[in-house]
């Protein structure tokens, strides 16, 4: 069986309030992204998770949310293990939710491949102990995206464009990225319900025009090589560009295919990106479907 793990990128992102637990509560709006990893799974007699990966750099046992993610449902059945293959698209820890993405994917297929018959409010619930985006990469499409991200509400789909994604060669722990946020007096706030309310009108320029990420402040702070992709990205054509998540990717929004196909090379050869890749917006995810 093969599934496909599609990436997703914050057209919004505001921080609300910090949890006793230490958890930040966000408000944001979610929007998934053709670009996507593959994963490849095979049921066992022997016991037990065998996991491989096309990229050396990334670990194959329980430190990957892809083995954590299989591990929290074999663990209710008795018999037989999985054997899994990972070929990663998705850069790593690159604000995209690639591992979550991944997890999301394996918690469908096993819950396939075993016949648990487990709801998707049921993964959900098994997907954030794994990662606060995993309930998110479950469902797909366009979401708002309320507590700490567990709180997920359908949104109307986001109009049709083309979306180049450029990740400059920067490592950005998410930690410390809440934690310069949390140091500072005070941040503007993004208008996320500004945005719900272009999505509902299929409003791309309105969605545009609402684009935030208070995580932006801090992370852009300490790499300039994020402002310097998003006046690329601008100077190319692009309506509108940001960091998603808490970085270090950063993407543009083009009215057509052609115009951003035209940017993205641009910003390869500009530098400082790594990564480019033009994409679009998947409104309805079928993870068993390039």
């Amino acid at each position: 069986m093969k599934r496909y793990a599609y990436a997703k990128i914050n057209l919004s992102l505001d921080v609300t309030g910090r949890r006793a637990d230490g958890y930040h509560e966000v408000c944001m709006v979610m929007q998934t992204v053709r670009l996507a990893d593959e994963l490849t799974f095979e049921r066992t007699e022997e016991p037990g998770i065998y996991l491989t990966c096309n990229d050396p750099s990334i670990p194959c046992d329980e430190r990957n949310l892809v083995w954590q993610a299989a591990d929290m449902l074999l663990r209710r059945r008795d018999a037989g293990g999985i054997r899994i293959h990972l070929e990663k698209h998705i850069p790593h820890a690159a604000g995209l939710a690639g591992g979550s993405s991944d997890a999301a994917a394996t918690l469908r297929a096993v819950n396939d491949i075993f016949d648990m018959g487990l709801t998707d409010e049921e993964l959900c619930r098994c997907g954030v102990r794994i990662g606060a985006d995993v309930p998110y990469c479950i469902m797909g499409g366009t979401a708002l995206a309320k507590g700490i991200g567990e709180k997920l509400t359908v949104l109307s789909p986001m109009p049709a464009c083309a979306i180049v994604l450029a990740r400059p060669d920067v490592d950005v722990p998410t930690g410390k990225v809440y934690r310069d946020l949390d140091a500072l007096p005070s941040y503007s706030h993004p208008d996320v319900r500004a945005q719900v309310e272009s999505l509902q009108r299929a409003d791309l320029d309105g969605v545009v025009k609402s684009l935030g990420n208070v995580l932006e402040t801090v992370t852009a702070a300490d790499h300039p090589e994020i402002g310097q992709i998003e006046r690329e990205l601008m100077e190319q054509g692009a309506l509108g560009a940001l960091m998603s998540g808490s970085g270090a990717t950063v993407f543009g929004i083009f009215r057509d295919r052609q115009t951003a196909e035209k940017a993205a090379a641009c910003v390869k050869n500009a530098g400082p990106a790594v990564d480019v890749f033009v994409t679009e917006p998947v409104t309805t995810v079928h993870t068993s479907l390039a």
